[in-house]
C-alpha cells in the first residue's frame, strides 16, 4: 500500500509489547528483543511533533483487536531477494551510496552491524510465510542497476508510465526478467513529479501488466521529496510550515540529507510490504485489495517504544544532534519505521525498550 502523510493524531501504544504472542507465521518461533543500548555518544529520547499536513493514517496500534491482517493464500518472497534498483534523473554518488547501504544493511549476511540492526528490523518481515510454511527470504541483494540520465519518459510520471520506465530498463538488457526473486525499485530525483506525490503518497507497490511491460513483475517506487515536499515525506527530518517555529522543531537525519533520509524508511515501508504482498493478494488487513492495509501501514509513524499521541517513541540521537533507531554496514545509522509483527501481533522493532 501507498506510503501517505499523516494528519490524524496517533493512539497510545502502551502495552504493544504485551499482546498475545500466537502467530499467524510460525508459531514456534519467537522473536529476539534486542535492548535499546544507545552507547556512550547517544542518548535516547522520544520526541512529540506537529502531525503531518494531510490525511491518510491507517494506524491500528491501539489494540490487536482492531487489525484482522489474514493471508490470502498469494505468494510472498521466500527465495533470496534480488533488487533491481533503477535510478531515474540525476543522483548524486553520495546518495546512491546511502541508498543502496541500507538495502545491504538489511541482509542476515552483514552482523557486522551493532543491534539494533537493520537486519534484526528486517527479523520481524521474515516472519511472515506463504502457504507452504516459507518464510519471507533474509537474504536481500543488488542485482543490478540502472540509471536513465536522460529522463527518457519526462519528468512528470504517472502510475501506469512509470512502468515503461520498468520496461525500457527490462529493454536495455542490463535487467534479466525476475519474476520470481525479483524486485524492481524505481527512485526518482527531486526534480522529478509522479501522480499524488506529495498530495497522497510518498511511494507505492504494485506489480507490472504483461501489456505494458511484457511480464508481471513486483515493483516499488518512492520519490526524493527534498525540494518538493519534505514536510510531508521526509517526516520527521521536516515538520508542515504553519508551526512556524512556534513548537516543536524537526529532528536532525542520521545522514545529514533530509530527502533520501525520509526516502530510506518510505522504501524500508514498501519493501517490507512488497515482499509480504508482492501479488496483493497475500498478507493484508481489508476487503478491498486494491486498497488493501499491509503490515507497513499498521505502524506508520512509529519508531520506538512510546510512540503515539503525537509521539514516534523512543529513538537514539547522536553527538552532533542527528536522530536514528537502526544502525547499517560501514557504520551508517539510519530511522525506520516499525512494522507489525505476525507473533506478537503488535508494532514491534529491535530497538523496543523492554
Amino acid at each position: 500500500m501507498p506510503v501517505l502523510p499523516k494528519f490524524l493524531p496517533l493512539l497510545a501504544l502502551w502495552g504493544l509489547l504485551q499482546a498475545s504472542s500466537s502467530s499467524f507465521a510460525n508459531p514456534h518461533e519467537e522473536p529476539e528483543v534486542q535492548t535499546l543500548n544507545p552507547g556512550p555518544e547517544c542518548f535516547k529520547f522520544n520526541p512529540k511533533l506537529p502531525p503531518r499536513i494531510l490525511p491518510s493514517s491507517k494506524k491500528f496500534e491501539g489494540s490487536s483487536d482492531l487489525v484482522h491482517l489474514r493471508y490470502h493464500m498469494g505468494p510472498v518472497l521466500s527465495s533470496p531477494i534480488n533488487i533491481y534498483l533503477i535510478w531515474y534523473g540525476k543522483w548524486a554518488q553520495p546518495q546512491k551510496l546511502l541508498i543502496k547501504d541500507f538495502l545491504l544493511s538489511i541482509s542476515s549476511n552483514h552482523h557486522e552491524s551493532p543491534s539494533p540492526s537493520v537486519a534484526d528490523w528486517w527479523r520481524t518481515v521474515s516472519l511472515y510465510t506463504d502457504q507452504t510454511g516459507a518464510n519471507i527470504s533474509r537474504t536481500v541483494v543488488i542485482a543490478g542497476e540502472y540509471s536513465d540520465l536522460r529522463y527518457s519518459h519526462g519528468n512528470q510520471l504517472t502510475r501506469l508510465s512509470v512502468q515503461q520506465v520498468i520496461a525500457s530498463a527490462v529493454r536495455s538488457a542490463p535487467f534479466p526478467v525476475d519474476h520470481r526473486n525479483g524486485i524492481y525499485l524505481i527512485l526518482t530525483s527531486q526534480d522529478v513529479m509522479m501522480q499524488d506525490f506529495c498530495r497522497a503518497v510518498c511511494g507505492f507497490h504494485y506489480f507490472t501488466f504483461p501489456s505494458m511491460v511484457g511480464y508481471t513483475l513486483p515493483y516499488a517506487w518512492v520519490g526524493n521529496s527534498g525540494k518538493q515536499c519534505p514536510e510531508v515525506c521526509a517526516y520527521p527530518f521536516a515538520v508542515p510550515g504553519y508551526m512556524g517555529g512556534g513548537g516543536p522543531g524537526s529532528l536532525s537525519p542520521p545522514n545529514n540529507d533530509v530527502g533520501v533520509d525520509g526516502m530510506i524508511s518510505v522504501i524500508a515501508h514498501e519493501l517490507a510490504e512488497l515482499s509480504s504482498n508482492p501479488l496483493v493478494n497475500a498478507w493484508y488487513a481489508g476487503e478491498d485489495p486494491t486498497a488493501p492495509t499491509e503490515i507497513g501501514d499498521l505502524c506508520e509513524g512509529l519508531y520506538g517504544t512510546g510512540g503515539g499521541g503525537g509521539y514516534i517513541g523512543q529513538v537514539m540521537k547522536d553527538k552532533q544532534g542527528r536522530t536514528f533507531n537502526m544502525n547499517g554496514r560501514r557504520g551508517r545509522r539510519f530511522l525506520l519505521q516499525w512494522i507489525w509483527s505476525p507473533v506478537l501481533k503488535a508494532c514491534s522493532g529491535p530497538n523496543a525498550l523492554d
